[in-house]
């Protein structure tokens, strides 16, 4: 199953909260909806992280659907042509938007079905091997993070091979760590132990492709 991240801000002249409103109560209600091929559709409102920089994005749509034929198809339905496309300037920044196919893998560590996560979207540095990096992710930092207690649930997320046929991909993987709410998504990044398994990732992530996401989500089927 393909899990598609699509980032985004709002267009010029529109607040962070209308963006996100509109993103939730209209677009994804009354346009991504009809797009029959969609399986499962979230949007994240991005929010601020005390202490820190405004975020680079301020909202995050999640999309599954089964397969490559699915998605092509989804991109050639009036749904998506005549109704979500047209509807984007109406809402978005569309040339700031990044769109991401990715295979994601999950890892559930609580029953719990949290509100509130980080999303750290990544590119490796320069030199290292997409295939190693891939599985120092898999093998060693998603485990570490597995040991802190506040987590709920993990996700990983691998762009698709097929981004990196012409170039490079503007970003490699997107990690999701769920946690129970929003004081404790936004605190835990001053947690010692989450601050040692973040100190390791960082060696192998480009410090200029580093971003912070913290994301309250409103699934929307």
């Amino acid at each position: 199953m393909i899990h598609q991240l699509i980032f985004a801000n709002p267009k010029p002249g529109m607040s962070v909260k209308e963006f996100q409103d509109y993103w939730v109560n209209v677009h994804a209600v009354q346009y991504a909806r009809k797009i029959s091929q969609i399986k499962k559709y979230k949007v994240n409102r991005i929010l601020a992280i005390p202490g820190e920089d405004g975020p680079i994005f301020n909202g995050v749509a999640e999309i599954w659907l089964e397969n490559e034929q699915e998605q092509l198809a989804s991109l050639e339905s009036d749904a998506f042509i005549k109704g979500a496309r047209t509807d984007e300037p109406n809402w978005a920044a569309f040339w700031q938007t990044v769109s991401l196919d990715t295979y994601s893998y999950d890892k559930i560590l609580d029953d719990r079905d949290p509100e509130y996560k980080l999303l750290f979207l990544m590119k490796r540095k320069e030199g290292i091997p997409l295939d190693i990096f891939r599985k120092y992710l898999s093998d060693s930092i998603i485990k570490q993070f597995e040991e802190i207690n506040d987590i709920r649930q993990l996700t990983l997320s691998i762009v698709k091979d097929s981004f990196y046929e012409i170039g490079e991909a503007p970003f490699d993987a997107a990690l999701h760590i769920w946690l129970e709410d929003y004081r404790t998504a936004a605190m835990i990044l001053k947690d010692a132990n989450f601050q040692t398994v973040y100190t390791e990732l960082k060696k192998a992530v480009n410090s200029r492709y580093l971003y912070k996401l913290l994301c309250q989500e409103n699934r929307i089927f």
